[in-house]
């Protein structure tokens, strides 16, 4: 059966805007395998990724076609087969504070042709995938972002953070806990099901975290077609003391040329839905004999990492930045959905041009963490663009920034008190 999601027809105002700059944009039809390729082909062009092979395109075809997939087609070129402007979407759980989940529209392969560069194709689709996000009463979207500078322009804000490491092993050690249960090798087609199901369950327990497609949980276990240095991806599973699978690794290494004692692992996933597989896992890749680096990505930005290891200097950050970016398009909703670990009131005033989320709203939380949300005529105890409420809706502790670049005007230290939690969110993958 059809996903309604699947359904909606093309956005009139993107349609009207893109028609106004001479385009054509369209909802492909992931059924006819030409015109997929060419819209699959086209976003990996916009990533500067090489062009897919044939069994990558048929792969990418039956792992993607569960999403909102939109071209936008230049008709003056000869045969327009591949689109100048790409965009997918679809729902999926995001979770909240609490845990709790909330439906959420991700929004996923923007990409612009260079040789299209302003003409309004980006200002004409991520309007569009926020009208269809809210036609159908979805109260957030959400995205992972190349570039930092594009998004807020239509009310995204920064929501979760992630970590680099670089680890020296000589150097850093080791100083975690011995874990008591079992780490052995597996195969993905072993493994793909129980990966699955602890990745929903590492997913389910952390806010900022998303519930993951088929797709998108299999490539943390295994390369895709084409993927670079596919035949060096390893996966160990860990199995607590009770045989219960509570985490795995996902890695690659490569050799040093010069010396062979001077190995680099790349974690490509980590997953951990214990403290123990956590310990485990990281003990396992740090102590890997012949290894001299290790190096992991999308990782939390509360990562306890330097409290495991003997020399903390051994362990480092080597980047924080910016990685999911949400956008509030139901206040009500979105507010009564997470928890809050502080319970008072608060009146919020909300800046949204889009007018998705404008209004005045008073949050109320009782002893219980539970919200209640009412549009209100009270004068306002803090006044924030909604990109600012998309930064601190998730918990991050990004008030005081946001008071003081003058994103946050009125009772800061009142906001922060309610919204901000013990555990940072953190998102461990891409989408």
């Amino acid at each position: 059966m059809t996903e309604p999601y699947l359904s909606i027809p093309l956005d009139d105002q993107a349609a009207t805007t893109l028609r106004d700059s001479g385009l054509r944009p369209a909802i492909v039809d992931t059924a006819d395998d030409a015109t997929f390729d060419a819209w699959l082909s086209a976003e990996a062009r916009g990533f500067h990724a090489r062009q897919p092979s044939a069994a990558s395109l048929a792969q990418q075809r039956e792992l993607l076609r569960h999403r909102r997939t939109t071209g936008v087609y230049d008709d003056s070129i000869p045969s327009p087969v591949a689109p100048v402007g790409t965009v997918s979407s679809w729902p999926a759980p995001l979770t909240v504070p609490g845990p709790r989940a909330v439906e959420s529209w991700l929004i996923s392969a923007v990409t612009v042709a260079p040789t299209h560069r302003r003409r309004r194709i980006a200002s004409a689709l991520l309007p569009a995938e926020l009208r269809t996000a809210a036609a159908l009463g979805i109260p957030v979207a959400a995205l992972t972002v190349s570039e930092s500078t594009i998004y807020g322009r239509w009310g995204f804000g920064p929501s979760a953070f992630s970590s680099v490491w670089t680890i020296d092993t000589r150097r850093a050690g080791w100083v975690g806990p011995t874990t008591p249960g079992r780490l052995s090798f597996t195969t993905p087609a072993e493994f793909v099901e129980t990966g699955r199901s602890l990745l929903a369950r590492q997913n389910a327990a952390r806010a900022g975290e998303v519930g993951l497609s088929d797709y998108l949980s299999d490539r943390t276990m295994t390369p895709l077609e084409g993927a670079p240095d596919a035949d060096k991806y390893r996966l160990v599973r860990y199995d607590g003391p009770d045989g219960e699978p509570e985490g795995f690794v996902t890695y690659t290494i490569t050799e040093d040329d010069s010396d062979f004692t001077n190995a680099t692992l790349d974690v490509v996933a980590l997953v951990a839905t214990t403290a123990a597989a956590n310990a485990a896992l990281w003990r396992y890749v740090i102590e890997m004999d012949l290894v001299a680096t290790v190096r992991a990505h999308t990782r939390g930005v509360d990562e306890p990492l330097p409290w495991l290891v003997r020399d903390i200097r051994g362990a480092k950050v080597t980047n924080v930045q910016d990685h999911l970016w949400t956008r509030i398009l139901d206040v009500p909703a979105a507010l009564e959905a997470r928890a809050y670990e502080t319970a008072g009131s608060i009146v919020l005033e909300v800046d949204d041009p889009l007018g998705f989320a404008a209004g005045r709203f008073r949050l109320e939380v009782g002893a219980d963490g539970t919200a209640r949300v009412q549009e209100t005529t009270d004068g306002a105890d803090v006044s924030l663009p909604v990109g600012a409420l998309a930064s601190v809706y998730l918990g991050a502790p990004s008030v005081a920034g946001l008071a003081a670049a003058g994103r946050i005007e009125g009772d800061a230290l009142a906001l922060d008190r309610l919204f901000r939690t013990a555990v940072p969110p953190r998102l461990s993958s891409w989408f």
